[in-house]
C-alpha cells in the first residue's frame, strides 16, 4: 500500500498560506481604519494620507485574498505596496531588516509574490468560480 507523498497535500497548503497571510495582513488594515485592536498610534489617522491608504490596501487586500477573490491579481498588488512600504519606512533606517524593523515587510512582499504566481489554490472563490465557469461553458458548449 502507498502512503501519500507531502507533496500531495501542496495544493492545499497554498491555500491555508493564502488564508493565513491574508488574515495577517486584515489584521492591520482593521487596526488602522476600524481601530479593532486599538493602537493609540492610528487613533486620529487620516484616510486621504500615505498610512490611510495603506490601511485601505490592507484591509480590502486582506479580506479579498483571504476569501480567495481575485487573489492574483490582489497579491500582486500587495506585493508592490509590501515592497514600497519597506522602503519608505525601513530602508532609511538601516538596510538590514532586522535591524530596520522590516523583516515582516519582506516577508509579506515576498509570501504575495509567491500566491501571484502559484495562484490561490483550490480552497478559493477563485477556484470556484472558475470550475463553475468551466462546467457552464461545457453544458452550453
Amino acid at each position: 500500500m502507498n502512503k501519500p507523498s507531502l507533496q500531495s497535500w501542496s495544493p492545499e497548503i497554498l491555500s491555508v498560506l493564502r488564508i493565513v497571510a491574508g488574515l495577517l495582513f486584515l489584521q492591520h488594515g482593521c487596526a488602522k481604519l476600524l481601530h479593532v485592536p486599538y493602537q493609540a498610534m492610528f487613533a486620529h489617522l487620516p484616510l486621504m494620507s500615505l498610512l490611510g491608504a495603506q490601511g485601505v490596501i490592507e484591509l480590502v487586500g486582506g479580506g479579498l485574498l483571504t476569501i480567495g477573490l481575485f487573489s492574483r491579481p490582489v497579491a500582486f498588488i500587495m506585493c508592490g505596496d509590501m515592497a514600497v512600504a519597506f522602503f519608505i519606512a525601513h530602508f532609511p533606517r538601516n538596510w538590514l531588516p532586522i535591524l530596520n524593523g522590516g523583516d515582516l515587510a519582506v516577508l509579506f512582499c515576498f509570501t504575495f509574490l509567491y500566491l501571484w504566481v502559484a495562484g490561490p489554490g483550490p480552497w478559493s472563490l477563485d477556484a470556484l468560480l472558475g470550475a463553475r465557469a468551466s462546467n457552464e461553458s461545457r453544458t452550453t458548449g
